[in-house]
């Protein structure tokens, strides 16, 4: 097997509190039994992580939610690396080489759990997700530990590193995707042009839908979102959408309803466009409470509603539609930032006026 030069130190962007990341030199790991080691080439800036950054409640710990984060770590869970060590057993474990690209699902599942031990591993007790917890230190730095545990992929060593890096928010769009349960001939809006709600419009146009819809109050994400596949856009903050949706639909409403905006006046929007008996799937993380009228989930109309959360089982898929371009990813790349100038990449990410994916390049 070959060997490779791996220094002492590296530079990571450790999170300490909100509004309190630093670019600083720590000790580079070294991979025991079933760890794997791989240099980093590139880490996406996720929403979530912009809303860490600026302190939002449900990572901080309130009486509603439990604390997410636990600091000081290193930040950052859209990673992609090259192998350049392997601990004992995890060649033969992952089928992995020095020299491979590979890719660790966000999340380090216990195994332990009623979850895990069901195959439901996503939704693991211990939600150590990386970047978020000190057991997964995330990918925001020159070296990254996939420790023992980590759900493994080979990535293809042809795929660019910008499209590599949408691996991760891609699998979690597909997931979304599978949760709505999209029928042929279905209406389907996605509220949300971001990163995660793009890779939805890519997913969900391979599931053939009659009229796929893509909502945003940016034009120039909307026209990222034909690119991706979706039929008609509609800007929220140029016409009404409830509106256009009902007249398109003779007053039905649309089939399929997918929340990927992180803004509660989505979720209310959706509520309103979808018809009855339709599927609400709400994707986002949301940095404050929603209030809705519960009755129009209930008695108004029976509404199938459904969360998702991460990418379970969909690496595989995400990697496959990336290399065979089935779903084109490169439009949603905006920016490639070094990891000092992470600063300036967490505020374009929490603007978003002039960004969608940004990349952090060691």
């Amino acid at each position: 097997m070959p060997s490779v030069d791996i220094p002492e130190t590296m530079k990571a962007v450790r999170c300490y509190g909100p509004k309190d990341y630093r670019l600083e030199e720590v000790p580079v790991p070294r991979p025991g039994p079933g760890e794997v080691l791989v240099k980093v080439l590139a880490c996406g800036v996720c929403a979530s992580d912009g809303k860490c950054h600026q302190g939002a409640p449900l990572y901080w710990g309130d009486e509603r939610r439990p604390q997410y984060v636990q600091p000081p770590v290193t930040a950052g869970h859209e990673f992609v690396g090259e192998v350049v060590a392997l601990g004992e057993g995890a060649a033969e474990k992952y089928g992995l080489s020095v020299g491979d690209v590979a890719i660790a699902e966000q999340i380090l599942p216990c195994w332990n759990c009623r979850f895990c031990k069901t195959g439901k591993y996503w939704v693991c007790k211990e939600n150590n997700v990386f970047g978020f917890r000190t057991v997964a230190q995330g990918g925001m730095a020159e070296y990254m530990l996939y420790p023992a545990g980590s759900i493994v992929h080979k990535v293809p060593s042809s795929m660019p590193r910008r499209r590599a890096a949408l691996i991760e928010p891609l699998a979690c769009s597909i997931h979304a995707v599978q949760r709505a349960g999209i029928e042929l001939g279905d209406v389907v809006v996605v509220a949300g042009a971001g990163t995660l709600g793009l890779g939805m419009i890519g997913a969900a146009r391979l599931k053939s839908p009659g009229l796929l819809v893509a909502m945003d109050v940016l034009d120039s994400r909307l026209e990222v979102a034909k690119q991706l596949g979706a039929d008609l856009c509609i800007n929220p903050s140029k016409e009404n959408p409830v509106e256009r949706i009902m007249k398109l639909t003779d007053g039905y409403g649309c089939d399929v309803f997918i929340e990927a905006t992180g803004n509660p006046e989505a979720v209310v929007t959706g509520l309103h466009m979808i018809r009855r008996l339709g599927t609400f799937v709400e994707f986002s993380v949301m940095a404050g409470q929603t209030t809705v009228d519960w009755t129009i989930i209930g008695d108004g109309k029976e509404l199938d509603v459904r969360g998702s959360h991460l990418g379970p089982y969909c690496y595989p898929l995400a990697i496959d539609y990336i290399h065979r371009g089935l779903i084109n990813v490169d439009p949603i790349v905006t920016h490639e930032m070094p990891l000092e100038e992470f600063e300036q990449a967490f505020e374009k990410v929490h603007s978003g006026r002039d960004s969608i994916k940004v990349l952090l390049i060691p």
